[in-house]
C-alpha cells in the first residue's frame, strides 16, 4: 500500500506542477506545444523513474529471502525508493511553489526563499 501511496503522491504532483506551469505560461501569454510536450514528457519520466524505485524495492526484498538477508535487502530497496520520492517531492514542490510566485505577483515572498537557498541555477529558470 505504501507503494501505491508514493506513487498517487508523484503524480499529484507531477499534474499539479504541469497545471501550474501551464497557467503560468497562460497568464504570460507564452504557451508553446513544444514546451508543453517537454514538461509532460518530463513529468511522465519522473513518475516512470519512481516506478522504477518502487519495483526496485519490492525486487530488493523478495531477493533478499533467497540469500537470507531479508532485513538487509529491505533496507536497501527503501533506502533507493525513499531516496527517489523525497528527491522528486522536492523538485516539484520547489518547481510548484516558484511557478505560483510567478503567477501571483503578491507571492513575492517565494522567489526569496528559493534565491536564498539556490535551489534552481539560471537555466534551470529559463526553461
Amino acid at each position: 500500500m505504501q507503494y501505491i501511496i508514493m506513487l498517487l503522491i508523484i503524480i499529484g504532483l507531477a499534474l499539479a506542477d504541469f497545471l501550474t506551469g501551464w497557467i503560468k505560461a497562460y497568464i504570460a501569454d507564452d504557451v508553446r506545444s513544444a514546451k508543453m510536450r517537454k514538461g509532460g514528457l518530463n513529468k511522465l519520466a519522473e513518475i516512470v523513474v519512481m516506478g522504477v524505485a518502487i519495483g526496485s524495492e519490492i525486487g530488493f526484498t523478495a531477493l533478499g529471502k533467497y540469500y537470507g538477508q531479508e532485513e538487509l535487502a529491505a533496507l536497501a530497496g527503501s533506502v533507493t525508493a525513499f531516496s527517489v520520492f523525497g528527491y522528486i517531492f522536492l523538485m516539484e514542490v520547489v518547481s510548484i511553489l516558484e511557478n505560483y510566485g510567478q503567477i501571483n505577483p503578491q507571492a513575492k515572498w517565494i522567489s526569496r526563499i528559493i534565491g536564498k537557498f539556490g535551489i534552481f541555477d539560471k537555466e534551470d529558470k529559463d526553461e
